[in-house]
Protein backbone atom coordinates (compact mmCIF):
# COMPACT_ATOMS: atom_id res chain seq x y z
CA UNK A 1 0.00 0.00 0.00
CA UNK A 2 0.97 3.58 -1.53
CA UNK A 3 1.57 5.07 2.45
CA UNK A 4 1.64 8.78 0.54
CA UNK A 5 -2.41 7.83 -0.60
CA UNK A 6 -3.15 7.07 3.00
CA UNK A 7 -1.64 10.25 3.50
CA UNK A 8 -3.49 11.86 1.05
CA UNK A 9 -6.72 10.44 1.89
CA UNK A 10 -6.72 11.27 4.85
CA UNK A 11 -5.70 14.69 4.01
CA UNK A 12 -9.10 15.12 2.03
CA UNK A 13 -11.13 13.67 4.38
CA UNK A 14 -9.78 16.35 7.01
CA UNK A 15 -10.69 19.04 4.96
CA UNK A 16 -13.71 17.55 3.17
CA UNK A 17 -12.58 19.10 -0.10
CA UNK A 18 -9.99 18.20 -2.70
CA UNK A 19 -10.00 21.73 -3.50
CA UNK A 20 -8.73 22.72 0.37
CA UNK A 21 -6.40 19.52 0.70
CA UNK A 22 -4.48 20.62 -2.25
CA UNK A 23 -4.22 24.40 -1.13
CA UNK A 24 -3.06 23.00 2.64
CA UNK A 25 -0.48 20.68 1.29
CA UNK A 26 0.30 21.77 -2.23
CA UNK A 27 -0.32 18.95 -4.25
CA UNK A 28 -2.70 19.45 -7.15
CA UNK A 29 -6.01 17.77 -6.95
CA UNK A 30 -5.90 15.92 -9.80
CA UNK A 31 -2.81 13.98 -7.99
CA UNK A 32 -4.76 13.96 -4.74
CA UNK A 33 -7.85 12.31 -6.70
CA UNK A 34 -5.76 9.87 -8.32
CA UNK A 35 -3.88 8.66 -5.23
CA UNK A 36 -7.72 8.18 -3.61
CA UNK A 37 -8.58 6.22 -6.45
CA UNK A 38 -5.72 3.97 -6.29
CA UNK A 39 -6.24 3.67 -2.29
CA UNK A 40 -9.58 2.61 -3.22
CA UNK A 41 -8.80 0.65 -6.26
CA UNK A 42 -6.28 -1.86 -3.87
CA UNK A 43 -8.89 -2.25 -1.37
CA UNK A 44 -11.75 -3.07 -3.74
CA UNK A 45 -13.93 -0.58 -1.58
CA UNK A 46 -14.90 2.93 -2.39
CA UNK A 47 -13.99 5.07 0.40
CA UNK A 48 -15.20 8.69 -0.80
CA UNK A 49 -18.69 9.56 -2.65
CA UNK A 50 -18.25 12.26 -5.11
CA UNK A 51 -20.88 14.35 -5.99
CA UNK A 52 -21.86 17.87 -6.78
CA UNK A 53 -22.88 18.72 -3.16
CA UNK A 54 -19.25 17.61 -2.41
CA UNK A 55 -16.55 14.80 -0.93
CA UNK A 56 -18.70 12.46 1.60
CA UNK A 57 -17.00 9.58 3.54
CA UNK A 58 -18.80 6.46 2.81
CA UNK A 59 -18.84 3.79 5.86
CA UNK A 60 -15.15 2.10 4.74
CA UNK A 61 -13.61 5.40 4.54
CA UNK A 62 -15.20 6.25 8.23
CA UNK A 63 -13.58 2.90 9.64
CA UNK A 64 -10.27 3.45 7.39
CA UNK A 65 -10.12 6.99 8.99
CA UNK A 66 -10.93 5.88 12.65
CA UNK A 67 -8.30 3.74 12.75
CA UNK A 68 -5.72 5.28 10.85
CA UNK A 69 -5.62 9.03 11.65
CA UNK A 70 -4.19 8.76 14.94
CA UNK A 71 -1.12 6.49 13.93
CA UNK A 72 -0.16 8.64 10.63
CA UNK A 73 0.21 11.72 12.51
CA UNK A 74 2.43 10.25 14.93
CA UNK A 75 4.52 9.26 11.60
CA UNK A 76 4.51 12.62 10.08
CA UNK A 77 5.39 13.93 13.76
CA UNK A 78 8.49 11.82 13.88
CA UNK A 79 9.57 12.96 10.07
CA UNK A 80 9.01 16.45 11.03
CA UNK A 81 10.88 16.07 14.45
CA UNK A 82 13.73 14.62 12.30
CA UNK A 83 13.90 16.80 9.32
CA UNK A 84 14.01 19.51 11.89
CA UNK A 85 15.81 18.27 14.44
CA UNK A 86 15.39 17.39 17.72
CA UNK A 87 16.96 20.24 19.64
CA UNK A 88 15.45 22.38 17.54
CA UNK A 89 11.93 23.79 19.50
CA UNK A 90 9.88 26.06 16.92
CA UNK A 91 6.47 26.87 16.05
CA UNK A 92 3.62 27.84 18.07
CA UNK A 93 2.91 26.07 21.85
CA UNK A 94 -0.42 26.07 22.95
CA UNK A 95 -0.74 25.99 26.94
CA UNK A 96 -3.35 25.49 28.74
CA UNK A 97 -3.16 27.20 32.66
CA UNK A 98 -5.04 27.67 35.83
CA UNK A 99 -6.46 31.76 35.97
CA UNK A 100 -4.53 32.23 39.12
CA UNK A 101 -1.30 30.60 38.19
CA UNK A 102 -1.67 32.42 34.26
CA UNK A 103 -2.28 35.95 36.12
CA UNK A 104 0.28 35.74 38.51
CA UNK A 105 3.43 33.57 36.29
CA UNK A 106 2.60 32.41 33.13
CA UNK A 107 3.51 36.37 31.61
CA UNK A 108 6.96 36.60 33.20
CA UNK A 109 7.33 32.56 32.11
CA UNK A 110 6.23 33.14 28.97
CA UNK A 111 8.55 35.51 28.12
CA UNK A 112 11.76 34.22 29.59
CA UNK A 113 10.90 31.35 27.47
CA UNK A 114 10.41 33.12 24.30
CA UNK A 115 13.60 34.54 24.88
CA UNK A 116 15.57 31.44 25.29
CA UNK A 117 13.68 30.14 22.69
CA UNK A 118 13.07 32.71 19.47
CA UNK A 119 11.26 30.37 17.06
CA UNK A 120 8.51 29.29 19.50
CA UNK A 121 5.60 31.30 19.87
CA UNK A 122 3.45 30.98 22.83
CA UNK A 123 -0.45 31.16 23.14
CA UNK A 124 -1.57 30.65 26.62
CA UNK A 125 -4.92 30.02 27.12
CA UNK A 126 -6.06 31.03 31.24
CA UNK A 127 -9.18 28.80 32.13
CA UNK A 128 -9.89 26.52 34.79
CA UNK A 129 -11.67 24.12 33.58
CA UNK A 130 -9.92 20.74 32.22
CA UNK A 131 -9.30 21.34 28.57
CA UNK A 132 -9.05 18.32 25.69
CA UNK A 133 -5.64 18.44 24.59
CA UNK A 134 -5.92 17.12 21.33
CA UNK A 135 -9.41 18.32 20.47
CA UNK A 136 -8.97 21.39 21.14
CA UNK A 137 -5.49 21.34 20.08
CA UNK A 138 -3.01 22.21 23.00
CA UNK A 139 0.20 20.87 23.39
CA UNK A 140 0.49 21.50 27.13
CA UNK A 141 -1.78 21.87 30.20
CA UNK A 142 -0.85 22.87 33.46
CA UNK A 143 -3.11 21.35 36.32
CA UNK A 144 -3.33 21.51 39.94
CA UNK A 145 -3.77 18.20 41.75
CA UNK A 146 -4.43 16.12 38.13
CA UNK A 147 -6.16 13.09 38.41
CA UNK A 148 -4.56 9.84 36.82
CA UNK A 149 -5.01 9.65 33.80
CA UNK A 150 -3.83 7.30 30.91
CA UNK A 151 -3.69 9.67 28.05
CA UNK A 152 -1.79 12.19 29.58
CA UNK A 153 2.07 12.32 30.98
CA UNK A 154 4.09 14.82 32.52
CA UNK A 155 5.96 16.38 35.66
CA UNK A 156 5.32 17.91 39.24
CA UNK A 157 6.64 21.37 38.51
CA UNK A 158 6.04 23.38 42.26
CA UNK A 159 4.18 22.85 45.57
CA UNK A 160 1.75 25.46 47.05
CA UNK A 161 0.65 25.58 50.51
CA UNK A 162 -2.72 26.00 51.90
CA UNK A 163 -3.14 28.45 55.09
CA UNK A 164 -5.74 29.85 57.27
CA UNK A 165 -5.39 33.62 57.47
CA UNK A 166 -6.81 36.85 58.85
CA UNK A 167 -6.51 40.76 59.34
CA UNK A 168 -4.24 41.42 62.42
CA UNK A 169 -7.42 43.02 64.30
CA UNK A 170 -9.32 39.49 64.49
CA UNK A 171 -8.53 37.56 67.51
CA UNK A 172 -7.09 33.88 66.64
CA UNK A 173 -9.86 31.46 68.22
CA UNK A 174 -7.80 29.28 70.87
CA UNK A 175 -7.47 25.38 70.59
CA UNK A 176 -10.56 23.47 72.26
CA UNK A 177 -13.31 22.25 70.52
CA UNK A 178 -14.34 23.16 67.13
CA UNK A 179 -14.30 27.15 66.16
CA UNK A 180 -17.18 28.66 64.70
CA UNK A 181 -15.36 31.81 62.45
CA UNK A 182 -16.79 34.72 59.97
CA UNK A 183 -15.26 33.87 56.83
CA UNK A 184 -13.87 34.59 53.20
CA UNK A 185 -14.66 31.98 50.69
CA UNK A 186 -14.52 30.67 47.18
CA UNK A 187 -16.85 28.22 45.60
CA UNK A 188 -14.27 26.21 44.63
CA UNK A 189 -11.86 25.92 47.74
CA UNK A 190 -14.21 25.23 51.00
CA UNK A 191 -13.71 22.20 53.16
CA UNK A 192 -16.14 21.52 55.94
CA UNK A 193 -13.74 22.39 58.81
CA UNK A 194 -10.19 24.04 58.51
CA UNK A 195 -8.29 21.52 60.61
CA UNK A 196 -4.84 23.53 61.09
CA UNK A 197 -1.42 22.53 62.37
CA UNK A 198 -2.49 18.95 62.63
CA UNK A 199 -5.88 19.19 64.41
CA UNK A 200 -4.57 21.12 67.50
CA UNK A 201 -7.05 24.46 66.08
CA UNK A 202 -10.22 23.04 64.05
CA UNK A 203 -12.36 25.93 62.42
CA UNK A 204 -16.06 25.48 61.28
CA UNK A 205 -16.05 28.77 58.33
CA UNK A 206 -19.17 30.65 58.47
CA UNK A 207 -19.28 32.51 55.24
CA UNK A 208 -19.63 36.18 54.90
CA UNK A 209 -18.76 36.82 51.65
CA UNK A 210 -18.08 34.30 48.31
CA UNK A 211 -15.81 35.15 45.99
CA UNK A 212 -14.68 33.58 42.43
CA UNK A 213 -10.98 34.63 42.89
CA UNK A 214 -8.83 34.07 45.17
CA UNK A 215 -6.68 37.05 44.73
CA UNK A 216 -10.19 39.29 45.98
CA UNK A 217 -10.40 36.47 48.70
CA UNK A 218 -6.74 37.46 49.85
CA UNK A 219 -7.87 41.38 49.50
CA UNK A 220 -11.02 40.74 51.39
CA UNK A 221 -9.28 39.15 54.38
CA UNK A 222 -6.58 42.75 54.24
CA UNK A 223 -9.41 44.48 54.73
CA UNK A 224 -10.79 42.48 57.25
CA UNK A 225 -13.93 40.82 56.10
CA UNK A 226 -13.26 37.59 58.11
CA UNK A 227 -10.63 34.58 58.03
CA UNK A 228 -9.82 33.30 55.04
CA UNK A 229 -8.28 29.80 53.51
CA UNK A 230 -5.71 30.53 50.71
CA UNK A 231 -2.42 29.51 49.02
CA UNK A 232 0.76 30.60 50.46
CA UNK A 233 2.04 31.76 47.69
CA UNK A 234 -0.40 33.96 47.58
CA UNK A 235 -0.17 35.24 51.00
CA UNK A 236 3.33 35.91 51.90
CA UNK A 237 3.86 38.99 50.69
CA UNK A 238 0.78 40.60 52.84
CA UNK A 239 1.94 38.22 55.77
CA UNK A 240 5.29 40.13 55.59
CA UNK A 241 4.07 43.26 55.42
CA UNK A 242 1.85 42.82 58.42
CA UNK A 243 -1.19 43.04 56.85
CA UNK A 244 -2.46 39.49 56.81
CA UNK A 245 -1.53 37.12 60.24
CA UNK A 246 -1.03 33.40 59.73
CA UNK A 247 -3.32 31.57 62.18
CA UNK A 248 -2.20 27.91 61.23
CA UNK A 249 -1.57 25.92 58.30
CA UNK A 250 -4.09 23.04 56.30
CA UNK A 251 -2.36 19.70 55.80
CA UNK A 252 -4.85 17.75 54.05
CA UNK A 253 -4.62 19.57 51.05
CA UNK A 254 -1.65 20.01 49.37
CA UNK A 255 -1.52 21.36 45.86
CA UNK A 256 1.16 20.18 43.57
CA UNK A 257 1.38 21.73 39.75
CA UNK A 258 1.82 19.94 37.18
CA UNK A 259 3.08 20.58 33.64
CA UNK A 260 0.83 17.60 31.20
CA UNK A 261 1.45 16.79 27.65
CA UNK A 262 -0.29 13.91 25.60
CA UNK A 263 1.43 10.44 25.95
CA UNK A 264 -0.36 8.98 22.32
CA UNK A 265 2.01 11.10 20.35
CA UNK A 266 5.71 11.79 20.33
CA UNK A 267 6.69 14.62 22.41
CA UNK A 268 7.92 17.22 19.60
CA UNK A 269 11.02 19.67 20.79
CA UNK A 270 8.82 22.88 21.84
CA UNK A 271 7.11 20.93 24.32
CA UNK A 272 10.31 19.07 25.58
CA UNK A 273 11.79 22.58 26.26
CA UNK A 274 8.85 24.02 27.87
CA UNK A 275 8.38 21.37 30.27
CA UNK A 276 12.06 21.58 31.24
CA UNK A 277 11.82 25.27 31.59
CA UNK A 278 8.65 25.51 33.88
CA UNK A 279 10.41 22.89 35.94
CA UNK A 280 13.38 24.87 36.28
CA UNK A 281 11.57 27.85 37.06
CA UNK A 282 11.39 26.42 40.33
CA UNK A 283 14.36 24.16 41.28
CA UNK A 284 12.82 24.03 44.99
CA UNK A 285 9.56 23.21 43.98
CA UNK A 286 8.34 26.39 46.04
CA UNK A 287 5.71 28.11 44.12
CA UNK A 288 6.78 31.46 44.61
CA UNK A 289 4.24 32.92 41.91
CA UNK A 290 6.50 35.82 40.02
CA UNK A 291 6.01 38.01 36.74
Amino acid sequence: MNLNALIDFILVATNESLGRASRASGVSKATLSRRIADLEEQLGVRLIERSARGLKLTEAGELLMSRTEGPLGEVTEALTAAREGLSTPRGRLRVAAPILFSQLAMGGIGARFCAAYPDVVIDVVAEDRLVDLVDEQFDVAIRINPSPDSNLVGRCFAKDRLVVVAAPAIPKPQPGAIRQVASIVTSGLMPTHWRLDGGQLVLEPLPRLQFSSLLMVRDAAIAGGGAALIPQSIAWAPLARGELVQWGTVSEIEPELWVLHTSRRLAAPKVRAFVDFICAQYPDMSLVLRG
